[in-house]
C-alpha cells in the first residue's frame, strides 16, 4: 500500500553527471532516464570545459526530450571557470529564457541576479543569513552543501525565505573539492591542457586507496569525491519533518535506474527506507557512507537504531 504522505513527500532530483562519457552514452542514458519516476533533472557540464563530446545544442535537445516526458528539466553551470571561453559559454547558459538554471559558483549567481535560478552545492549556503541574500538575488531554490549536518539543516529551514526550496544530495559519491590541477591528467602523467581526454577511461572516476587499501578518495578531473556513496534513504522520514522538497540522486555509471527505484518506491511507502537502503548498497561503485548528516566524519557510516555502525 502505498504511504498516504506521498504528496507531502520530497520529490526527487537527477543531479548533473559528474564524469566524462561519450555522446553515445549521454544520450542512452537520458533516453532511460525518461522512463523513470524521477521529477526533476539536472544538465550540463559541471567540472571541466574539456569534456565537450556534448555541446550546449545537445543539451538543450536532450533538455527538450526530457521536458516532453514531464521532467522538469535543470541547467547546471560549471563550478569553477578559468578561461574567457567558459565566460562566454556560462554567459549563454544563464541567458536562456526556457528553464531553470542552477548556478555552481558566485560569477553564475551574478549573471542570474534579478530572476528565479537555483544555487549548487558548490556555493557555500552555510548559514539562513546567506540563504536570504541569495533570495533577495532571485534564489528560489538552495542545494544544502554535503558538509553540513542535519541540525544546522533544521536551524536553516526555520529561518528559511518564503519561495524557496530547500534540496538535499541524498545518494552519489560526495563532491569534497574542486582545483585549477587536474589530478587525472596528473595520475596518467599528462600536462592538463593535452589531457586527451583520460578521464573518459575512468566512468566512474579514478579510485585511490591509501597504503594499507583503505578506499580513501576518487579522482574525477579537477574534482575530488567520495570514494564511499552518501546514502541518506535510511533518513527520509527526518527530512520529511524537516520540510525538505528535494531529494538528489547523483548519476553513476551502471544502475541509476535502479536507484532511482528504491528511493521512489521508499517515498511512496513500498518499500521501508532501511530495506531499500540495504538493497542499495548492493549497487554502489565502493559502499556507503553518511557520516557528514550526523555530524561525524565524512566517510563514516552510521546504521539506525538496532543497526550495527560501520566506518568505510
Amino acid at each position: 500500500m502505498n504511504n498516504p504522505d506521498f504528496q507531502t513527500s520530497p520529490r526527487l532530483s537527477l543531479g548533473p553527471i559528474s564524469y566524462y562519457w561519450n555522446k553515445h552514452r549521454v544520450d542512452d542514458f537520458y533516453t532511460m532516464v525518461a522512463d523513470t519516476p524521477v521529477d526533476i533533472v539536472y544538465l550540463g557540464e559541471t567540472i571541466c570545459s574539456k569534456r565537450n563530446q556534448v555541446d550546449f545544442d545537445d543539451w538543450l535537445a536532450i533538455g527538450e526530450r526530457l521536458e516532453a516526458a514531464g521532467k522538469q528539466v535543470v541547467l547546471s553551470t560549471l563550478a569553477l571557470l578559468e578561461a574567457e571561453s567558459e565566460l562566454i559559454r556560462l554567459r549563454a547558459l544563464c541567458n536562456n529564457e526556457r528553464w531553470l538554471v542552477e548556478a555552481n559558483d558566485l560569477g553564475a549567481v551574478s549573471l542570474l541576479q534579478g530572476r528565479p535560478f537555483a544555487v549548487g552545492h558548490s556555493v557555500n549556503v552555510y548559514n539562513e543569513h546567506t540563504l536570504a541574500l541569495l533570495a533577495r538575488q532571485g534564489c528560489t531554490r538552495w542545494v544544502l552543501p554535503v558538509e553540513l549536518t542535519q541540525g544546522t539543516l533544521a536551524d536553516m529551514q526555520r529561518l528559511r525565505p518564503e519561495g524557496v526550496e530547500t534540496e538535499v544530495f541524498g545518494y552519489g559519491r560526495l563532491p569534497l573539492a574542486y582545483s585549477a590541477r587536474c589530478f587525472t591528467a596528473r595520475a596518467r602523467d599528462l600536462p592538463k591542457d593535452d589531457c586527451r581526454g583520460a578521464c573518459m577511461d575512468d566512468p566512474d572516476g579514478l579510485l585511490v586507496s591509501t597504503q594499507d587499501e583503505q578506499r580513501f578518495l576518487v579522482l574525477n578531473g579537477i574534482q575530488t569525491q567520495s570514494a564511499h556513496s552518501m546514502n541518506l534513504l535510511p533518513e527520509l522520514e527526518r527530512m520529511r519533518s524537516l520540510g525538505v522538497d528535494i531529494l538528489r540522486i547523483s548519476p553513476q555509471a551502471d544502475h541509476t535506474d535502479q536507484v532511482i527505484d528504491l528511493f521512489h518506491r521508499a517515498r511512496i511507502g513500498e518499500l521501508d527506507p532501511n530495506a531499500a537502503s540495504d538493497a542499495l548498497e548492493q549497487l554502489m561503485p565502493t559502499g556507503a557512507c553518511n557520516g557528514y548528516w550526523h555530524g561525524a566524519a565524512g566517510m563514516a557510516l552510521q546504521r539506525a537504531a538496532g543497526r550495527a555502525a560501520q566506518r568505510g
